[in-house]
């Protein structure tokens, strides 16, 4: 009977937690398709919000590039320009 209360309680938790995620919306502006596109691929559009306050341009270069480079993410020149581009405007530091 323990067991069964236990289990069903972490369910509820379980529910609860998932329930109060929300979807991240991202700014308009020229660009956000290709983020939305190709960075949700692998991950989150937390990450662009949680992390937007400490990135200058110089680290969305970087961030885009070891996307493509490291982790192999198939991002054109073109647009991996767009989104450092989207993602400088939008997400900079203020």
């Amino acid at each position: 009977m323990r067991l069964l209360l236990l289990l069903t309680s972490l369910m509820l938790g379980a529910g609860v937690v998932i329930a109060a995620e929300q979807r991240v919306v991202l700014k308009e502006g020229p660009g956000r398709d290709k983020v939305e596109a190709n960075c949700t691929a692998c991950h989150s559009l937390d990450y662009i919000v949680g992390n937007s306050p400490f990135m200058s341009r110089q680290v969305w270069d970087a961030e885009v590039t070891k996307m493509i480079k490291v982790f192999g993410a198939p991002i054109s020149e073109g647009d991996a320009k767009e989104i450092a581009d989207y993602l400088t405007k939008n997400y900079g530091p203020l």
